[in-house]
C-alpha cells in the first residue's frame, strides 16, 4: 500500500515523539534518584529499584511485541502502549512511596517495551525500500541520542523544577502521540496465531533472573554470593530451554526463521556490543566528570553533548552512503573511530581539562552513528515484512541486554581495580618518597598531622579511580574491536532497491 508522503510525514513525527519520550526515560531518571531516595525514605539498595523495576518490565514484554501486533493490530497495540506509557509517567511523578513508585515504573517499562520495536517496524514498512536508509536514520537519531540527552535533561529539571518533572514531561507529548497514532496508523490485519506461553514463561524468568543477578551483583560481591549462583543458573536454565523450545516447536514467541538468518543473527550479536559501549560509554563519563574533575551536574551532561552531535553526523554521513557503499564498509570504519576514541580516553588525566573529553566524546559519537545505522539496515533488510515486529523487538532487546550486561561488569571492574591500585599506590608512599610523613615530624604538628594524612589517602584514592576508569576504557576499547571479525560474516548490499527476503513460510 503506497502512503502519501504528508501522512508518511505525520506518521514519522507521531512514532518518534512516542520513542523518543520511551528511550529518554531509560536514563532520565538516573541522576535525580539521590532527591527521589530522600523524598521516599529509601535506602540507595532499594531506590535502586527504580531502575531495575523499569529495566525488568521491558525484558519481559518486549519478545510478545511480535504476538500481540498481530493480534490485537498494530494501530490498537500502538495506541494501547502510549496510554498505558503516558498514565504510568503521571503516576511516577505523584508516587508517595516506594513501593508505589517501583509498581509505577514497572508499569512504564512494560507498555514502553512495545514501542521501540514497533516503532523501526513501522519506518520499514510506511516507506519505501530506497528510503529505508533514511527511514533508519531518523529512528537511529532517537534511538541514539535519547540516552545520551536523558541525564542533562533529568539534571536541567532537578535542579529547576522537582524531580518529579523528569516524569510528567512524557504527558504532554504523549497526549498527542496518541491521539496521532489513533488516527494516523492503519491496523492490519488481526491473526489468530496461538500464543507460546511455555516460551514466553522460559524466556521471561531467564531475562529476569539475568536482570537481577547483573543489578545485584555488586552489592554482593559477585560470585562469593550463593544468590549470584542461583540467579546465574536460573537465568542460563531458561535461556537455553527457551533455545531448545524455539527449535523443536511450532508457532513460537519467536519464529525460528529469525536465527537462520545470517545477517540477522550476526547483527544481534554485534548491537549487543555496540549497546553496551553506548550505555556503559553514556553512564561512566558523567560519574567520572563530576567525581573526578569536579564539574556540576548540568556542566557534566553538557560535556557529554558532542557525543550526541557526532552520532547524529554519523548517521547522516551513513545514510547518505547507504545507496554508494557496501554498508560493512561503513560499519568497519564507524567501529574503528568508535575503538580510537575509547583509545583516546585512555589517555585521560587528573590534569587536563575539557578538550580531550569533548573530541573524545566526538570521535566515538561518529563511530556509532557510522555504525548503528547500516547494522540497522542490514539486520532487517533480508527478512520478510510478516517478520520485522518480532525480528526488531528482538533486536531491541539484545541491545538493552548488552547495555544491562556492560554496566554491570564496568561498574564492577572498577570496584575492582580501585582497590588494586590503591594498595599498589599506597606503596610507594613511605618516609623515603615523603620525608615528613616520618612519626617524630607528625607528632609535632599534632591534629594537623591527622589532616595531611586524610590528605594524601584522598589524592591515593582519586588517582586509583582514575586508573580504574582508564582500564575500563581499555577493556571497552578491546570489545570495540572485537566486533570487526562479526561484521566480516555478514552480507553486503547497497540499499539501492528492493531486499530480497526471507519468509516466514
Amino acid at each position: 500500500m503506497t502512503i502519501p508522503p504528508v501522512r508518511r510525514r505525520l506518521i514519522t513525527l507521531v512514532i518518534m515523539a512516542a520513542t523518543m519520550i520511551v528511550v529518554v526515560d531509560t536514563t532520565i531518571a538516573n541522576v535525580a534518584l539521590p532527591n527521589m531516595q530522600a523524598a521516599l525514605g529509601a535506602n540507595p539498595e532499594s531506590i535502586a529499584w527504580v531502575l531495575t523495576s523499569y529495566i525488568l518490565a521491558t525484558a519481559i514484554a518486549m519478545p510478545t511485541t511480535g504476538f500481540l501486533s498481530d493480534k490485537v493490530g498494530r494501530r490498537n497495540l500502538f495506541t494501547v502502549a502510549i496510554i498505558g506509557f503516558t498514565i504510568s509517567s503521571a503516576l511516577c511523578g505523584i508516587a508517595a512511596s516506594l513501593p508505589a513508585m517501583i509498581a509505577f515504573r514497572f508499569a512504564q517499562g512494560l507498555f514502553g517495551a512495545f514501542l521501540m520495536p514497533m516503532s523501526q517496524a513501522i519506518m520499514y514498512d510506511i516507506n519505501p525500500p530506497e528510503n529505508h536508509a533514511q527511514a533508519m536514520t531518523i529512528w537511529g537519531m532517537v534511538i541514539m541520542v535519547g540516552p545520551i540527552m536523558g541525564p542533562v535533561l533529568g539534571g536541567w529539571l532537578t535542579d529547576n523544577f522537582n524531580w518529579r518533572w523528569v516524569f510528567f514531561i512524557n504527558v504532554p507529548i504523549g497526549i498527542p502521540a496518541m491521539i496521532g497514532a489513533w488516527m494516523l496508523l492503519d491496523n492490519g490485519q488481526p491473526s489468530q496465531r496461538r500464543f507460546d506461553w511455555t516460551g514466553f514463561g522460559l524466556l521471561a524468568v531467564g531475562l529476569c533472573s539475568l536482570q537481577i543477578m547483573l543489578d545485584r551483583g555488586s552489592q554482593l560481591d559477585w560470585f562469593d554470593a550463593p544468590e549470584t549462583w542461583i540467579e546465574l543458573a536460573i537465568a542460563v536454565a531458561g535461556i537455553w530451554m527457551f533455545g531448545v523450545h524455539t527449535a523443536k516447536s511450532h508457532d513460537t514467541l519467536l519464529p525460528k526463521v529469525l536465527f537462520t538468518d545470517r545477517n540477522f543473527l550476526t547483527a544481534i550479536t554485534a548491537i549487543a556490543v555496540i549497546g553496551g559501549i553506548l550505555v556503559a560509554g553514556a553512564a561512566l563519563v558523567a560519574p567520572m566528570l563530576q567525581r573526578l574533575f569536579g564539574y556540576p551536574v548540568l556542566n557534566a551532561g553538557l560535556l557529554t553533548a558532542p557525543r550526541g552531535a557526532g552520532t547524529m553526523i554519523g548517521m547522516l554521513i551513513a545514510g547518505r552512503l547507504a545507496r554508494k557503499v557496501d554498508p560493512r564498509a561503513t560499519i568497519l570504519v564507524g567501529v574503528s573511530l568508535v575503538a580510537i576514541s575509547l583509545g583516546m580516553m585512555t589517555g585521560f588525566d587528573l590534569e587536563m581539562d575539557s578538550g580531550p573529553i569533548i573530541w573524545s566524546g566526538w570521535v566515538q559519537g561518529l563511530g556509532l552513528g557510522l555504525t548503528v545505522l547500516p547494522m540497522n539496515l542490514l539486520a532487517l533488510t533480508t527478512l520478510s515484512s510478516k517478520l520485522r515486529t518480532e525480528a526488531a523487538s528482538l533486536y531491541n532487546l539484545m541491545r538493552s541486554i548488552g547495555g544491562s550486561v556492560a554496566i554491570s561488569i564496568t561498574t564492577s571492574l572498577i570496584a575492582t581495580n580501585v582497590q588494586v591500585s590503591h594498595s599498589d599506590l599506597g606503596k610507594h608512599v613511605s618516609n623515603t618518597s615523603a620525608p615528613f610523613l616520618n612519626g617524630g615530624y607528625l607528632e609535632q604538628v599534632g591534629f594537623q598531622g591527622k589532616a595531611i594524612m586524610r590528605v594524601i589517602d584522598a589524592e591515593v584514592n582519586r588517582q586509583a579511580l582514575m586508573i580504574a576508569y582508564l582500564d575500563v576504557y581499555w577493556a571497552m576499547m578491546w570489545a570495540a574491536l572485537a566486533v570487526i571479525p562479526l561484521v566480516l560474516l555478514m552480507r553486503g548490499s547497497r540499499m539501492s532497491g528492493p531486499a530480497p527476503v526471507i519468509d516466514s513460510h
